[in-house]
């Protein structure tokens, strides 16, 4: 499975993340939701149980007892079981190891962001001289579409 980065433009990183997590998880993927800082996955925890009703993803934040039961896990470092699906988030280091035994792995940026675009370039450089499968999506047309594939 290729690591698809996801170059974001026209819409905010959290509205992705809260479009991607319930597709992942009506798959029936426990997820580790991956970002830089335990302050910034605080924020996401915060953000997820303070949404509408109908909006609800299950979730935890990792460092708690029932970390293998969440369905969607919010960590600043590599959780220690591994989970069907992985997002990253604000650059949140990814390696390629971690990449073939998943079902999918989404690197989200900010494209409006210079040092984003710069970290997400600089990933996928060590990802596909790895030999990591990459694919870089585009949302700029106004829906995703596949813009190179590696």
């Amino acid at each position: 499975m290729p690591a698809l980065f996801y170059h974001i433009t026209r819409s905010s990183t959290d509205e992705v993340v809260l479009q991607l997590l319930p597709r992942a998880l009506q798959r029936g993927w426990k997820v580790e939701l991956r970002g830089p800082t335990r302050e910034r996955m605080e924020w996401y925890d915060q953000r997820l149980w303070l949404g509408r009703d109908e909006d609800f993803l299950p979730h935890g934040l990792a460092g708690g007892p029932h970390d293998g039961l969440q369905p969607v896990l919010l960590t600043a470092t590599p959780g220690a079981a591994l989970r069907e699906a992985l997002m990253t988030i604000d650059g949140a280091d990814v390696a390629a190891g971690e990449i073939a035994p998943r079902e999918r792995v989404w690197l989200l940026f900010d494209g409006r962001d210079p040092m984003a675009v710069e970290r997400a370039r600089d990933q996928w450089r060590v990802l596909t001289a790895a030999g990591t499968p990459a694919q870089y999506w585009s949302e700029e047309s106004g829906r995703w579409e596949m813009k190179a594939e590696r």
